[in-house]
């Protein structure tokens, strides 16, 4: 499940096995620390989440339009899609767009999934995180 390249945007939204209640998580990047340990998460809760979510990892330097369209510096991010349409998530941070630091604890990353799987088939196109981040880097 984890792995899967994706190739073309156009394949963004194909959901597996002709189910349509399906979360994609995107994860770009490129290989460091952050990306690994992100990678690890994912390829952990993959099995877990294979109801309600699939990951798909992308390699942006081949598909270079998601990098203008989403804004994609960081070197990881995570993004959630939901019926062809973009999820966002406030995570307390400013940046509703996307995950863009490593989560390491499963079950956080798990829930986030759950949240904005629910807001989602509710037709949200903003959800609020489980866990306000805004204090994550303060010292």
């Amino acid at each position: 499940m984890i792995g899967t390249k994706l190739a073309c945007r156009d394949r963004k939204g194909t959901s597996r096995k002709g189910k349509s209640y399906f979360i994609k998580s995107v994860m770009h990047g490129e290989c460091n620390g952050c990306s690994l340990q992100m990678d690890e998460v994912l390829a952990s809760v993959a099995e877990k989440i294979k109801n309600f979510a699939v990951i798909y990892v992308v390699d942006i330097t081949e598909v270079p339009e998601f990098n203008t369209m989403y804004e994609l510096y960081d070197p990881s991010t995570v993004m959630f899609f939901f019926r062809n349409k973009h999820i966002m998530i406030d995570l307390g941070t400013g940046n509703n767009n996307k995950i863009n630091w490593a989560l390491k604890d499963k079950q956080e990353f798990i829930d986030i999934v759950k949240t904005v799987y629910r807001g989602a088939r509710k037709g949200r196109g903003l959800v609020i995180a489980p866990k306000d981040y805004s204090t994550k880097y303060r010292y």
